[in-house]
């Protein structure tokens, strides 16, 4: 019988082998793959985040777990949608028009699959209208904006009008996060909440209620 502890120690070390391959074990055993993500994976995640805040893990660390946890939600994610059953949520991310940088929207991205969300990555310099188109054809229930220069974070606040003017900011939950953003101006453009770290976007998305339409 698999130690399914072993799961969690392995995406806790970033271990993506291990990780992959006891899920396969374990999946061949007959465990239930939505048991295996909240169980084990998920949990590893958030302890995860709990070191990276604490600063005993750092980026890389974070990475190389993320890596791990996906490994495996790789071969979980297509027997859940086959049973109908679905994760934490969708979440549409990407960084704002006019800005290319996109280490800090990964790790967010990459987060947010460790917490179990299925996320829509639109990648960088994505302009307003490509996030509304996002969410209409996902039905995702959160936007994460992300910005690193102070001359893009303007088109934070014209995404958020987006939504408004497209008549769909009542549907969704908008996030912003970035070096140079801060709780006051997520409030003065209208967002819904500010995101500090990774960990801190995990929690704000696990807050929403009915986090998918």
């Amino acid at each position: 019988m698999t130690d399914l502890h072993k799961l969690y120690d392995a995406v806790l070390a970033g271990d993506a082998k291990t990780s992959l391959a006891v899920t396969e074990q374990a999946l061949a055993e007959g465990f239930a793959p939505m048991d295996l993500i909240t169980k084990y994976m998920v949990p590893a995640m958030d302890e995860v985040g709990r070191l990276f805040e604490s600063e005993e893990y750092f980026v890389p660390e974070l990475l190389l777990a993320a890596r791990a946890m996906k490994a495996s939600l790789n071969i979980l994610r297509p027997l859940l949608v086959g049973s109908g059953v679905e994760l934490a949520g969708r979440v549409v991310i990407g960084t704002v028009k006019g800005d290319l940088h996109d280490i800090g929207k990964n790790l967010v991205a990459s987060m947010l699959e460790g917490g179990g969300f299925k996320v829509i990555d639109l990648g960088t310099d994505v302009p307003a209208e490509k996030f509304v188109e996002a969410v209409r054809s996902s039905g995702a229930r959160i936007v994460c904006l992300s910005a690193l220069l102070t001359v893009t974070m303007p088109a934070m606040k014209t995404t958020v009008e987006a939504f408004r003017e497209a008549g769909v900011r009542q549907n969704v939950r908008i996030f912003v996060g970035g070096a140079p953003v801060t709780r006051h101006f997520a409030e003065e453009i209208g967002a819904d909440g500010y995101g500090e770290s990774a960990s801190a976007a995990v929690s704000l998305a696990r807050s929403v209620p009915m986090a998918r339409l």
